[in-house]
């Protein structure tokens, strides 16, 4: 039986309200919220000048097991994400072997309830030739189904039309999709290749995966979605034109079709390639200012419905090669409420949009069962966080098992004091308390 436990005094931040109180977590779920609150034999938690957050939901990461584990695992990349108020995660099939068959869907499933710190999802993968394995996919224990319009993750690359119409026809749950057009991108690549050879500058990127491809891509989808009224999910926009695809005007819960961001198109543009170089090398590529400032009015007016990372480590070493050597993507899971507070504090979105985007929005996108609020009878994932805390990235700070952050030497003001997954305190004081383990996510669907 779970411990039982009472925050005191804390300013709690939930359903677009700030409100001052306690609140009371038993047996793994939140019992009573607001007011003062008595309960002999709890242990007391002081959240005095302290928020109370719902625990965010990152809806896309790369955590690399089975089969890249030199770069990651489940165990390394939940204690980051729970070191940085992350409770629940929902990873990608692109694992060695991909998540192409329900068996090993299912082996993933193991190993998380095994070793993931917070509660876990793992997509069910899409390929050319497994629809009958993609059908069976329960829709009530597994977030979604993920289809790679683009050449991201090699092997994984769903390109064929007749295929694309089956999944998009006949796949009743959540499809989600990396939109990057494969011919689009083959075409510059040659373009650069033909001009550098092998010494492409790493600012050729978002000019090699383009806007134009990321919109072909996102718009075909679209236009599949709105010919079978399927329920799709794009992940990481990351251009302006593609902005005008998604709608405004109609709750989340009855849009079928949804947007994500990352914070790394939100905080990064192309001039910091210069600085960084393959640091901030990730697909969909970041790209000009341009475009980057332009996710931020759509996030704020509903076009794009939640923040996410797609955190995505690769070894230092790894990340050292030229051009077409180095991979793709950013490890960025530890560290996403410590940018969106830096852009509170900036002035540009309140700490209830923040919570609405991270928290709220992923669980009415995905249907999640009792998760992604500070209400009575739901889930306790619980952030307890300093505000007025500042603290400097550095190794010794860092969780992931890659070992940096390309914010490494940065000052952030905010420090997560605290993280409850499920009624567990599995983090406080910078110290893991791996008694227990996360839940396996339920979606009511």
């Amino acid at each position: 039986m779970s411990k039982t436990f009472l925050f005191k005094n804390g300013r709690i931040v939930n359903r677009g309200e700030i409100t001052g109180g306690d609140l009371l977590v038993k047996n793994g779920f939140i019992e009573k919220v607001g007011g003062v609150i008595e309960a002999s034999g709890a242990e007391e938690i002081d959240a005095e000048g302290k928020l109370l957050l719902p625990g965010i939901i990152d809806d896309q990461v790369h955590f690399r097991e089975p089969g890249l584990t030199h770069k990651a695992n489940i165990f390394t990349e939940s204690r980051a994400a729970v070191a940085g108020g992350v409770t629940s995660f929902m990873e990608m099939p692109n694992t060695k072997p991909p998540a192409l068959t329900q068996e090993l869907l299912e082996d993933k499933y193991r190993i998380g309830a095994a070793t993931a710190l917070a509660n876990y999802s793992f997509f069910m993968g899409a390929g050319n030739d497994n629809l009958e394995q993609v059908l069976r996919t329960d829709p009530k224990t597994v977030c979604g189904v993920k289809v790679f319009m683009g050449s991201s993750t090699g092997n994984m690359l769903v390109d064929d039309a007749k295929t694309l119409e089956g999944l998009f026809s006949q796949v009743p749950m959540l499809i989600a999709t990396h939109c990057e057009d494969e011919a689009t991108i083959r075409e510059n690549v040659a373009k650069f290749r033909e001009r550098y050879g092998e010494d492409v500058p790493m600012e050729a990127h978002p000019l090699i995966r383009n806007v134009e491809g990321c919109y072909r891509s996102s718009s075909f989808a679209v236009d599949l979605a709105r010919k079978y009224n399927t329920r799709l999910h794009i992940l990481h926009i990351s251009t302006a034109k593609e902005l005008d695809l998604f709608r405004n005007d109609i709750p989340l819960a009855e849009k079928r079709i949804t947007a994500e961001v990352c914070v790394h198109h939100l905080y990064f543009n192309s001039d910091q390639y210069a600085k960084l170089g393959s640091q901030i090398k990730c697909n969909p590529a970041v790209k000009d200012a341009h475009n980057q400032e332009a996710l931020f009015p759509a996030l704020l007016d509903n076009r794009l419905d939640i923040i996410a990372t797609d955190h995505a480590p690769h070894t230092w070493e790894e990340k050292q090669g030229k051009y077409f050597d180095a991979p793709s993507g950013v490890p960025l899971v530890q560290h996403t409420l410590n940018v969106m507070l830096e852009f509170h504090q900036r002035g540009m979105i309140s700490l209830e949009r923040i919570v609405e985007k991270m928290s709220h929005a992923p669980a009415i996108c995905f249907e999640m069962d009792r998760r992604g609020y500070l209400d009575e009878g739901y889930w306790a994932d619980i952030i307890l966080l300093d505000p007025e805390k500042s603290w400097t990235v550095d190794k010794s700070n860092i969780h992931y098992k890659c070992g940096w952050s390309p914010f490494e030497g940065h000052n952030f003001k905010g420090k997560v004091e605290a993280t409850m997954v499920s009624g567990h305190l599995a983090f406080r004081d910078d110290r893991f308390n791996e008694d227990k383990m996360g839940e396996r996510l339920a979606f009511s669907r």
